[in-house]
């Protein structure tokens, strides 16, 4: 699977995150069946801005999600619980980003929610 490294700012404080992008199987998969500590994050790319629905039915620990409009800025974030019936950000999208809360990403997990 494809790798890529996107540059975010979030409370005027600016990180980078590799993510791996994925493919329409992936897509439909995203981070369902991953044990917690192996879980990578992911990104969603789309051809055109979407208001798709996430949820999270058989992924077994919560995770973050991040929409982004075209320019990699950030629409709308939140923390997803296991078997979340449905979620979405309020406006249309072109990215989404799946981090999982995890000791990988603890970092991350800690600008974007605190502990």
């Amino acid at each position: 699977m494809k790798q890529k490294t996107i540059g975010l700012t979030y409370k005027n404080k600016k990180f980078k995150i590799n993510l791996k992008v994925c493919n329409w199987i992936r897509k439909f998969i995203g981070l369902m069946f991953v044990r917690k500590e192996k879980a990578r994050a992911l990104l969603f790319e789309f051809k055109k801005n979407t208001k798709t629905a996430i949820h999270s039915y058989f992924v077994f620990f919560s995770f973050i999600a991040i929409w982004l409009d075209d320019k990699n800025k950030i629409i709308e974030l939140k923390v997803v619980k296991s078997f979340t019936f449905l979620t979405h950000p309020k406006r249309p999208y072109f990215k989404l980003i799946e981090i999982p809360i995890n000791n990988k990403y603890s970092k991350i997990i800690e600008l974007l929610v605190g502990d």
